[in-house]
């Protein structure tokens, strides 16, 4: 649970994040913001959810993306029963295609 003060600091992160227009803009910020390594692993992340998403094994997944068993075991737990985050922005990702 965070605490008062890392909540408005989360939330500023959010509100960050939304007021970005471009693709370009949001990119650039996460450049600054994140090291190599942070964003690499998130990237995974997104990647290890839309290939679960598309019903595939952990095996395939470990094989396409690199993740560790504990990272999309992490992955499939958040899928199946987190917040729908995950859910949320894959079908998003799918309307744009």
């Amino acid at each position: 649970m965070l605490n008062k003060l890392d909540e408005k600091a989360v939330q500023k992160f959010y509100k960050a994040v939304m007021s970005f227009d471009s693709l370009e803009d949001c990119r650039d910020f996460f450049d600054d913001i994140f090291t190599i390594q942070e964003m690499q692993a998130i990237s995974q992340r997104l990647e290890v959810a839309c290939l679960l998403s598309e019903g595939k094994s952990y095996v395939d997944v470990n094989k396409s993306t690199g993740a560790s068993t504990a990272t999309i075991c992490r992955v499939a737990k958040c899928i199946n029963y987190g917040n729908g985050g995950y859910k949320k922005a894959i079908e998003n990702l799918k309307e744009e295609a």
